[in-house]
């Protein structure tokens, strides 16, 4: 592949330090940093489908440099489980099932098409009030979670983050 160093004015996307690698096929140019240009893999996927058939508590799909794409399938009366995230913004959107946000001890309905930002500080949870599962994505920026990570139940995703 052909890869030359974006200059002031070709810079994709405003951000810099970054190179644009051509793709031979269909000769598209995908925006990529120098560093970590071998390991980046473009995300490109209907998210609500992704999120909609999903059924493992939490699925990494997507980790970049600077934000990662995660979808989440919370069980009826389960939930996330309160957690601060002290240097991670996070914006969750909900696709499936009703629940309520608690956010810094303040709850609030959450249904299809609600999106929640969760500014790095903020104490928070989510919790599944509804009869099925609570579907939804999730972005982290920066990243929160290994790349590929899968924990099937929230048990699971608790075990994991005492052995980190």
């Amino acid at each position: 592949p052909q890869i030359h160093q974006a200059g002031a004015d070709d810079r994709p996307f405003g951000s810099g330090g970054c190179a644009r690698r051509r793709a031979n096929l269909h000769d598209k140019e995908v925006a990529m940093p120098l560093a970590t240009q071998k390991f980046i893999v473009p995300f490109n996927e209907d998210i609500l489908a992704r999120a909609k058939r999903n059924s493992y508590f939490r699925e990494v799909v997507s980790t970049g440099p600077h934000a990662q794409v995660v979808v989440m399938s919370i069980p009826p009366a389960g939930e996330i489980g309160e957690e601060v995230h002290h240097d991670v913004d996070q914006v969750l959107v909900f696709v499936e099932g009703e629940g309520v946000a608690v956010l810094e001890g303040q709850r609030s309905p959450m249904s299809p098409g609600r999106l929640v930002h969760v500014p790095a500080g903020t104490r928070h949870n989510f919790v599944n009030e509804g009869s099925v599962d609570l579907k939804l994505y999730t972005v982290y920026a920066p990243p929160q979670h290994a790349p590929g990570t899968i924990h099937r139940t929230r048990a699971e995703a608790d075990a994991d983050e005492k052995h980190a």
